[in-house]
């Protein structure tokens, strides 16, 4: 009889340990939240430089995007998130540098949230489908959205087309996971 009822509820645990998860609901641009705790990801980039704008950029991205490989485009459920800070100027409003030559954080202004999930590019505009990516932007406090058009979110990813998944730095991100090098300042 023991064995009979263990067999029943090992037969239950493993019924339970099957249950389907419920789907991902099909978002569209704007509705990508800021995920709590995206500072703990693995980093994409970090300290991009971008003089001419007087800012320095930080991407992270979860440990779904992170399991890409080199060649192949990210999975469903992949979020990135971009964090643009000004660059601290000095009297002459020119960006401070540092003693490694590179320009200085100052303040966090936006931050950008760029996710994939089956279906959820169908939303966008004629000519600015980036596959299943989706695009939001917020103030600094992560919850203000800001006023910046997704459609120029989509329109800078659009050129690097599905070769790279539509992600800039694609080449440059897998690069440096393989040799463990340190990112590069300049670009995006």
């Amino acid at each position: 009889m023991k064995l009979y009822l263990l067999l029943i509820a090992s037969a239950f645990l493993a019924g339970c340990a099957q249950t389907p998860t419920q789907p991902v609901a099909k978002l569209k641009d704007g509705e990508l939240a800021v995920p709590a705790g995206y500072k703990s990801w693995p980093v994409f980039l970090a300290g991009v430089q971008r003089p001419e704008v007087k800012q320095i950029r930080d991407l992270y991205i979860n440990p779904t995007g992170a399991a890409a490989t080199a060649g192949s485009a990210f999975a469903n459920g992949t979020i990135s998130v971009m964090e643009i800070y000004s660059a601290k100027l000095d009297a002459k409003g020119d960006p401070t540098k540092g003693s490694d030559g590179r320009m200085v954080k100052d303040q966090l202004l936006k931050v950008f949230v760029m996710g994939k999930g089956a279906g959820w590019g169908e939303s966008a505009p004629v000519g600015l489908a980036n596959g299943d990516w989706i695009y939001s932007a917020f103030m600094a406090d992560g919850i203000t959205v800001a006023p910046d058009p997704i459609a120029s979110c989509r329109a800078c990813h659009l050129p690097l087309g599905a070769a790279k998944d539509f992600v800039h730095r694609y080449d440059e991100y897998f690069q440096l996971r393989k040799t463990g090098g340190a990112p590069a300042v300049k670009g995006y």
